[in-house]
């Protein structure tokens, strides 16, 4: 599939935040990604599902939600990864840069989060609910998004691996509390980060079926 690629930076309040996007031709829609905690937005399974969700039509943005002074920070402290608050609204200045800036155009835009992400996404999702269209979480912790939870009105889709058990009695509790706008689905013999074979694929599969049914004009 003919795609364009590039890197831009993307300002949010006084940080520039690199990210990497991709558009298909006539893309169906834009999902943003909010990696875990520790990770980047070269994080080699975000990579893998952006390019799944690329040839389903969709553009994607990998962005890294701290600057590189902060990472440095982060990489002693271990502090900012968790700072949900921060990284949501991080999250919230590029949903909002994508709907000004328009790079695929006039789009709906979705959210995937992983990890810590999950939790950061949800709590963009409730701030930005006419801009974003659909989530995805991946052995998210959604616990971590607190109150906002029952302020999403977003379609919400929790992926949980049947061997991350603690996970997924945090992502049934989180289901219960997004109500009717919430899914949770379990991916059979999978554990927190899907390096079992077939199970990232999985992931990715419904993932895209989630981010083409809800962003989908």
């Amino acid at each position: 599939m003919d795609e364009q690629r590039g890197t831009v930076t993307i300002p949010v309040g006084d940080a520039q935040l690199p990210a990497d996007l991709t558009l298909p031709v006539q893309p169906v829609g834009m999902v943003l990604f909010a990696h875990g905690s520790g990770s980047s937005r070269r994080s080699p399974r975000n990579v893998a599902v952006a390019r799944t969700l690329n040839d389903r039509g969709l553009g994607t943005v990998l962005a890294d939600l701290l600057t590189p002074a902060e990472d440095e920070v982060d990489a002693e402290t271990a502090e900012l990864r968790f700072d949900i608050g921060l990284l949501a609204s991080r999250l919230a200045g590029i949903v909002d840069w994508l709907a000004a800036e328009r790079p695929a155009g006039d789009v709906p835009i979705g959210l995937f989060g992983a990890s810590t992400g999950a939790a950061a996404a949800l709590v963009a999702a409730s701030t930005r609910a006419d801009r974003v269209g659909a989530v995805v979480s991946r052995g998210g912790r959604p616990d971590l998004a607190e109150g906002a939870l029952a302020q999403v009105r977003t379609p919400t889709l929790l992926l949980v691996g049947g061997l991350d058990e603690e996970v997924i009695t945090l992502n049934e509790r989180a289901r219960a509390e997004l109500g009717e706008v919430g899914e949770l689905r379990v991916i059979p013999g999978a554990t927190h980060l899907f390096e079992e074979p077939g199970t990232l694929e999985q992931v990715a599969d419904q993932a895209g079926g989630w981010f083409t049914t809800h962003l989908s004009r």
